[in-house]
């Protein structure tokens, strides 16, 4: 298609400036969420963002009125993008981002007739505008269909005059659907990236779900005893893989799988990635896995990279955690070409079972901090008398701040809330008090097997001095002087404050979209981040490699929310 692109590089320089009234510290959820869309960008296409320094062309990201963007490179020294009252969500800054890169509202589509129906009688007097049709010439459709589920459509009832709704599918499946604000949705990036025609995103390494026997490039080794196989179904379980779990479609895929049932103590089978090259400053990665264990207590799974340089052609390992749990998150910190080593070794005792892996994502990104994992969570909904609560073990933020989440399972609302509550530890006495201006974000894991993919609820807000109990004690308080005695971890008296964050977090319709619930389960993430600074007058931008043509055509000046 023939566009006027807002930047002919790929990477997107940006500056946030901070002029509402409230001042700058009243923008700091905003600028955190902004920073995490930016990571959404970079693990899902290959558009990055840097501060900007002295570009010509940039973004300049304000708090101004309502949330809106020029579609498209309009404006040199510092074009407005702005996320105003209300806008401080993931997806919204997403939508906004794509309108600055070029992108329509997908109702917007020259074949939109075809999917959707528009009742302009129902549309406010004078916002007629807002649903006009762009041109084949101008589209940035590349040919994919038509997606009710875009982040960038409009909901139903957008600029409704109060008479109904304004947009109508042809398709009644997708009329509640229209208007999300979860995340990009796949056909959004596969758009992006055919619009900027990335080969490979900024910070996504490597997924791997065996899917067709694919074992993407991976080495598998073993010491003796037995080795990792390529299976459907494993003695002990499971007894199907975890991509097609529950797809409905009766699909078996594969998993990689060591059996523990024969062999000696000690002895150990290594399934090994292919060699990736780092490609951050920061030297942070997330890797991402899922994994049952039906063999002996003593048995292992143990997390290594090796790392190689020029004088180290076989490399060097270095243990990064021994595993527990299903859904697993192991937090990396490669500096050199790596390649990430999964190591079973036996232990002690019979097992009738083993190790089985699947649905393996590598991303230069940081790790959630907490994941909590509901089994059984429809039928906690469905047959608990008013509330189960669930914890997650104490953890510590990487200040040394203790805390811990808990879910809120509300039969009688069919919600579940999501919360934190700040615990007594052993760094208290190092640490300032009250804990503020520190960003916090729940996530509801999207399932869906490749992270490029997922489109997982977020929501974040940022302890302040303003939040209070009913008694007007500060949350963030210290809770050994403010809170209560909770429970007993290794003979010490484990003090807590009050929960704080959201009762309402996610629906039954939220939990039941999607692949929000994989054999039974849900996941819950969370982020206990840093002190944020209150510095907002600063620039970012990004670039790519430049385009190997560009096309140059003029472009109407458009400002859309």
């Amino acid at each position: 298609a023939s566009i006027f692109y807002i930047f002919l590089f790929l990477f997107i320089y940006y500056y946030f400036l901070c002029l509402n009234s409230g001042g700058c510290r009243n923008n700091l959820k905003a600028r955190g969420v902004i920073l995490r869309a930016f990571d959404q960008f970079r693990v899902k296409s290959c558009i990055d963002f840097k501060p900007r320094d002295s570009e010509v062309y940039y973004l300049n990201i304000q708090k101004l009125d309502g949330c809106w963007s020029y579609v498209g490179r309009i404006f040199s020294n510092g074009q407005d993008l702005s996320i105003g009252q209300n806008c401080d969500f993931v997806a919204i800054v997403e939508h906004e981002i794509l309108h600055a890169l070029g992108f329509y509202h997908e109702q917007s589509r020259y074949d939109r007739d075809n999917h959707v129906q528009i009742e302009y009688s129902n549309i406010i007097a004078g916002k007629e505008h807002s649903f006009r049709k762009v041109g084949n010439q101008d589209s940035t459709t590349h040919g994919r269909p038509y997606d009710y589920l875009s982040v960038m459509h409009y909901h139903k009832n957008a600029f409704s005059n109060g008479n109904g709704p304004t947009i109508i599918t042809i398709n009644q499946t997708f009329q509640d659907m229209i208007g999300q604000r979860v995340e990009m949705s796949s056909s959004d990036v596969q758009e992006l990236n055919l619009l900027y025609r990335c080969s490979k995103s900024v910070t996504f390494k490597f997924y791997c779900g065996f899917s067709n026997k694919d074992l993407c490039q991976m080495n598998h080794y073993l010491n003796s005893g037995n080795g990792w196989e390529l299976v459907t179904k494993a003695n002990g379980g499971p007894s199907s893989d975890h991509t097609s779990l529950a797809n409905g479609n009766g699909d078996q895929g594969f998993f990689m799988h060591v059996s523990t049932a024969s062999g000696q103590e000690g002895q150990s089978a290594r399934l090994e990635t292919k060699i990736m090259h780092p490609s951050r400053r920061c030297n942070i990665q997330c890797l991402q896995f899922y994994y049952y264990h039906s063999g002996n207590k003593a048995d292992e799974l143990n997390i290594w990279i090796r790392e190689f340089d020029k004088q180290d052609s076989k490399g060097t390992l270095r243990l990064m955690e021994k595993i527990s749990g299903s859904l697993h998150h192991v937090s990396l910190n490669a500096t050199k070409d790596f390649q990430v080593v999964f190591e079973v070794r036996k232990g002690a005792g019979n097992s009738t079972g083993g190790f089985s892996i699947d649905d393996i994502n590598l991303s230069e990104t940081e790790c959630p901090h907490v994941a909590l994992q509901i089994d059984e969570i429809e039928k906690i909904i469905s047959t608990s008398s008013s509330r189960t609560t669930i914890y997650s073990p104490r953890r510590y933020s990487k200040e040394g701040y203790a805390y811990r989440v808990a879910a809120v399972v509300q039969n009688y609302r069919i919600y579940v809330g999501m919360f934190v509550q700040l615990l007594s530890g052993k760094y208290d006495s190092q640490l300032k008090w009250p804990c503020l201006q520190r960003e916090m974000t729940f996530t509801l894991l999207d399932q869906t097997p490749n992270m490029q993919l997922q489109m997982s609820k977020q929501q974040s807000f940022v302890s302040l001095q303003t939040h209070t109990s009913s008694s007007g004690t500060i949350v963030w308080d210290n809770p050994r002087e403010t809170g209560t005695g909770l429970f007993y971890e290794n003979d010490e008296l484990v003090y807590g404050g009050v929960l704080y964050g959201y009762p309402d977090f996610a629906t039954l319709e939220d939990l039941q979209s999607r692949e929000v619930i994989k054999g039974g389960s849900a996941i819950f993430m969370f982020n206990f981040e840093g002190k944020l600074s209150f510095s907002f007058t600063h620039g970012f931008s990004a670039a790519v490699a430049p385009y190997p043509f560009l096309i140059f055509i003029l472009a109407a000046m458009l400002l859309v929310p």
